[in-house]
This record gives C-alpha cells, structure tokens and sequence, in this order.
C-alpha cells in the first residue's frame, strides 16, 4: 500500500519547512543576529513568538517519527526478523523520539540541563538508530529497493557521525558558529533519513484490526 510512504515523506517534508521557518521568523524579529554568527537552531527556537511555534513543529516531528519507528520495527519483525537488533531499534528510537519532544519544550534558557538531554537523546541515540536501521536494511527480508537504499543509508550514518563528532569538537574549542553549521547540516541529514524509510513503507500492505466476539455458553 503506497500510501503508507507519504508518512516518511511527510515528516522529512514537514520538520524541514518547519525549522527553516522558525529561523526565518527568528532572524526576521531581530531574535537572533547573524552578523555575530550562525545560531543553533534552539537559541532559533528560545524566544517568542518563535518558541510555541518551534515547539509545535518538534511535538509534531515526535509523534511522526515515534509512529514510523514502531512501523518499522514491526515490518522487520513480521518479515521474521525480531531479534535483538529489532529490540534495540525500537528502545533507541523511542528515547530519540523523546528526546526532540524534551529539546522542543523545555528551551535552553528556561531548563538548560532538561534541554540538553533532550539534545542527546534526539542526536546521539537518533544516530544510533539509524546505524542500526541501516544494519537491518541488509540483514531483514531485502527491499526491491535495497540496491539503492542500503548506500544511501550507510553515506547518511557516516556522514550523520562526521557531522556529531564535528558539531561537539568544534563547540568544545569555542567555534560556536561553526558547530552550529554541523547542526543544521545534521539535522536535515536525519531528515532525509527518515525520507528513506519511503521505499520499505511502499511495500506495507494495509491491515485491518478485527474485534474477536466472545460469547459465554
């Protein structure tokens, strides 16, 4: 059933509209300057209006991408697959899930230490799920699609890693603009990750959910 592709494509489509947005808005009212270098997209997000509407826009990425990992993970287990790669899928996507609804609500300059957990939550599990997305891309029932796919996977991870290691050493030496570049660079990475899940969602067929009656003798 196709159809099922659009969420995938829709979350991509969605978080990207929707963070580019809230910079615009940001810079427009003066929030945030760019002649003093290139912000995170949560110092974006920190002030009003801009923060209820980047807020929104991280509560909606949350539940998309909660519901295309529990999808994913129960494809790969119907095709046979629920071993402990499956499980552990499904536990690193959960946390990653919520950890772009922590960054989205609780802002930098309110709770600071909450907002940065939500930050390794949604980064560094997020990466770590799609490492292991990508080793049950070959390992699960193959795609149609896989001959594409599995590259396309495997350059978004490595380049997601390059990104993370670059984002932290550069903001740890006092290169604030620069890690911020690696941030916006990995987010629309994992975006288009979540993209890739399109060509394993087409081939979802559609199923019912039937209530079983039971009548006593």
């Amino acid at each position: 059933m196709w159809q099922w592709a659009l969420l995938p494509i829709s979350l991509a489509v969605f978080g990207t509209v929707g963070i580019w947005t809230v910079f615009a808005v940001a810079v427009t009212n003066g929030s945030v300057n760019l002649t003093e270098g290139v912000p995170f997209i949560s110092e974006c997000g920190t002030y009003n209006p801009q923060s209820c509407l980047f807020s929104q826009i991280c509560n909606i990425c949350s539940v998309l991408a909660l519901w295309i990992v529990v999808i994913r993970f129960q494809q790969v287990k119907d095709f046979g697959n629920n071993g402990k790669a499956n499980i552990a899928s499904i536990i690193l996507g959960f946390f990653s899930c919520i950890g772009i609804s922590l960054l989205g609500n609780f802002q930098e300059s309110v709770l600071k230490n909450i907002h940065l957990l939500g930050a390794f939550l949604a980064f560094f599990l997020g990466l770590a799920y799609f490492w292991v997305q990508l080793f049950l891309t070959y390992w699960a029932q193959p795609s149609r699609g896989r001959s594409y796919i599995g590259p396309a996977r495997a350059t978004g991870c490595v380049l997601s890693t390059l990104l993370v290691i670059l984002m932290v050493v550069l903001l740890n030496t006092g290169y604030r603009s620069e890690s911020a570049v690696c941030e916006w660079a990995l987010v629309m990475v994992f975006f288009c990750l979540f993209g890739l899940f399109a060509e394993e969602f087409r081939q979802i067929d559609c199923h019912h959910l039937t209530v079983q009656k039971f009548y006593s003798s």
